[in-house]
């Protein structure tokens, strides 16, 4: 037993300062670790912030065009001549002249042989790379076999695609006016924009089926259809536009198994058809102008810009509490502009001869008079002199007979002799 007492004895002894370090220390414990985790708090963040940051690089992925699509199979394409409606072939236009013309009623009733998908055929092709390059007829046509070697653009035209007023968009000459038929290139006199359409199918959404097929050609801006009629007028926003539905929609179908007759349209007679027309020019016009100018000057003119209209009414007012100039006064030029800044880089200018009245050159003319000495009169003698030149600058009016009506015609003169 003692040697047991005596091996037990050490143990619990020996054990107390184990068991008592932890129950001593945790006091001072988590005061250690939280400051270790400040300094290391501390120390990750002066590091992060001396180390230098990675540049972001902004990559710009461009879509590479598709080339442009061929409509047809090129071994199965042949140009073959217009079918003969005429007596005498025109080799210039290619086509058919003189003769019955009822003979060409039954061409104008055959489908077309292909159409233009725009969303599958269109991309890029030669003519991309040369600015001024005009739109490929047989791709509107919807049968270019040549695809991205054709020397034409194969898409629709836009608003930033200007050509001259004597083509249009395939590189065609116009005439001076239209055909008897309102058919062919068009006339470069006016600026049309509508296509005419006819022999459509009358149904109850026939709006409906014409607005879904020609809006795949471009913006419109108005279409009218005659329901009983089965003749619609479509209004594009852009002349290119038109004249590119004109060709792609020619001798197609819409829903049913018609034979569209697409012409140009005739001037509108309505007053407010042309009224419209002319608005839009004007506006056009004025869009042209605002983006040849500065923006602030034009905020200043529209009146939009609240500080250069106060600014605008203090200069115009000259001093004058409640006058405001109006504009062709304010913003004249010249030698005699009522702005001070209108008469900049006008000083010493004289208005030539040509263009002065005969009173005024006579005045410049005549040489001011030697200076007299004061008499002691009334006037001085720059008075004098200012009044003999306006004397012999004014010009006499004869005065008119007085006429003959009666025994009293030479009754009352003045005049002491009579």
């Amino acid at each position: 037993m003692s040697d047991s007492d005596d091996d037990m004895g050490p143990a619990p002894a020996s054990a107390a300062p184990e068991v008592a370090a932890p129950d001593e220390q945790p006091s001072e414990t988590p005061q250690q670790d939280g400051e270790g985790e400040a300094g290391a708090l501390v120390q990750a963040n002066t590091t992060t912030d001396l180390e230098p940051r990675p540049k972001k690089i902004k990559k710009i992925i461009r879509k590479k065009r598709r080339p442009a699509r061929p409509q047809v199979d090129p071994a199965t394409f042949s140009t073959e001549p217009p079918p003969q409606t005429g007596t005498v072939f025109n080799i210039w236009y290619n086509k058919w002249s003189g003769g019955d013309s009822s003979d060409a009623g039954a061409h104008t009733k055959t489908h077309a042989k292909g159409r233009c998908n725009v969303a599958l055929d269109s991309g890029y092709t030669k003519a991309d790379a040369v600015s001024g390059s005009y739109f490929c007829l047989f791709f509107a046509r919807g049968v270019c076999p040549k695809g991205p070697d054709c020397e034409y653009l194969h898409r629709l035209p836009t608003i930033h695609d200007m050509f001259q007023p004597n083509v249009d968009c395939f590189g065609r000459d116009k005439f001076s006016d239209y055909r008897d038929d309102m058919g062919g290139v068009g006339s470069f006199l006016r600026q049309n924009r509508t296509v005419y359409v006819g022999r459509i199918f009358v149904t109850e959404d026939i709006e409906e089926i014409v607005a879904r097929h020609f809006a795949e050609w471009g913006q419109i801006e108005r279409i009218r259809v005659l329901n009983t009629r089965g003749v619609a007028f479509i209004t594009y926003s852009n002349e290119a536009n038109a004249q590119f539905a004109k060709e792609a929609m020619a001798h197609q179908s819409l829903d049913h198994d018609e034979v569209l007759n697409v012409r140009w349209a005739t001037a509108d007679p309505n007053p407010m058809a042309r009224a419209r027309e002319a608005r839009r020019v004007e506006e056009q016009a004025a869009e042209a102008i605002r983006r040849a100018l500065p923006a602030e000057f034009v905020a200043e003119i529209e009146g939009r810009d609240p500080e250069a209209r106060k600014r605008r009414k203090i200069e115009s007012s000259y001093g004058l509490e409640g006058y405001e100039a109006p504009d062709d006064v304010h913003f004249a030029r010249g030698p005699s502009a009522v702005n001070p800044h209108g008469r900049e880089g006008f000083q010493g200018y004289e208005e030539p001869d040509e263009l002065m009245d005969e009173d005024v050159r006579q005045t410049r003319t005549i040489e001011a008079p030697p200076a007299r000495q004061d008499s002691g009169g009334i006037l001085s003698s720059s008075t004098i002199a200012a009044l003999s030149a306006a004397k012999v600058a004014t010009r006499a009016v004869p005065k008119a007979a007085p006429a003959r009506a009666g025994p009293l015609v030479d009754y009352g003169s003045d005049s002491e002799g009579e």
